[in-house]
């Protein structure tokens, strides 16, 4: 497929570009920084400006593609990954502002050039915990994709409104936008640097329910989505199959997150942050578990 990948170069999209390269597809990096990887083609865009975002979309991805003299060819699909990825780095304003409308200008572009798949990046912090005020407790566990989402903070906000802006969009045209509840992204380097810190101290760790998703398996799950048509508007949350954790699961929950329902039967070390919708309908396998790279 010919991609245009938005924010390619961050945490996330510089893991799993690579990965979308190895499985054949064309990638057209879109982001304020280049991406530099072999095969990759890159264009300075700002997604807060709507002109240069539909422009992008009807761009040559390099000079090969003017060789056949047909003129511009067709992206197949959408990712969009670009964002300010947290809060405190930016005023709450400009996060909301950056996240929002850059997730709008991307969607409505796609959308009324025709391009038929669109992924876009939400967040674990949808949920409400990672960036609460004080100690916040979920309303029930796991975490699942019908949760009632409740972020006070401009980050899960801002992605709380994509996914409306998602399924407004999707409403209209009928197309195909799927929205990754992406967990605390961790690259592979990184396993080794913070695991046995977070086993030391999983208190550090509750406010993303302990959550982690491989940069290289979020690369799968991203696949997975392309290949699989027809689901309309859809949420997804993108995590491992575990908790990055050693404690199991059950005493993990009763320890951090007391007196919280717990909505089903879960295994011995099953994520609280549920990946069993991606596994069940995107046909999703783990393929790096924290177990490969740290001794728990």
């Amino acid at each position: 497929m010919r991609l245009l990948f938005t924010g390619g170069s961050g945490k996330a999209g510089k893991h799993v570009i690579p990965y979308l390269l190895e499985q054949g597809h064309r990638v057209l990096n879109v982001d304020l920084t280049p991406l530099n990887h072999p095969g990759v083609d890159n264009l300075t865009v700002d997604i807060t400006d709507s002109g240069q975002v539909f422009d992008a979309m009807t761009s040559y991805a390099g000079l090969d593609e003017l060789e056949p003299g047909n003129g511009v060819p067709k992206f197949d699909a959408v990712v969009h990954f670009a964002a300010i990825p947290r809060i405190l780095l930016k005023p709450d304003n400009e996060t909301f502002r950056v996240n929002a409308v850059g997730t709008y200008n991307v969607i409505e572009a796609a959308v009324k050039l025709g391009i038929r798949k669109i992924i876009i990046a939400s967040s674990e912090t949808t949920y409400g915990i990672c960036f609460s005020d004080g100690q916040t407790d979920p309303h029930s566990l796991p975490l699942e994709e019908d949760y009632d989402v409740d972020p006070m903070d401009s980050y899960g906000l801002s992605k709380v409104v994509n996914e409306k802006t998602a399924r407004a969009f999707q409403r209209r045209s009928g197309f195909d936008i799927y929205a990754l509840r992406i967990g605390n992204v961790i690259e592979p380097h990184e396993y080794a640097e913070l695991f046995p810190y977070y086993f030391e101290h999983p208190e550090v760790r509750r406010r993303n329910a302990f959550c982690y998703i491989d940069a290289r398996d979020l690369g799968q799950i991203v696949d997975l989505c392309l290949q699989k048509d027809g689901l309309g508007f859809q949420v997804f949350n993108a995590g491992n199959d575990h908790n990055g954790a050693i404690i199991p699961t059950k005493e993990l929950a009763e320890r951090f997150f007391p007196g919280v329902p717990i909505t089903r039967e879960l295994g011995e070390h099953e994520a609280l942050f549920s990946n069993k919708k991606i596994r069940d309908v995107l046909g999703f396998n783990e393929q790096h578990n924290w177990r490969k790279y740290v001794n728990g």
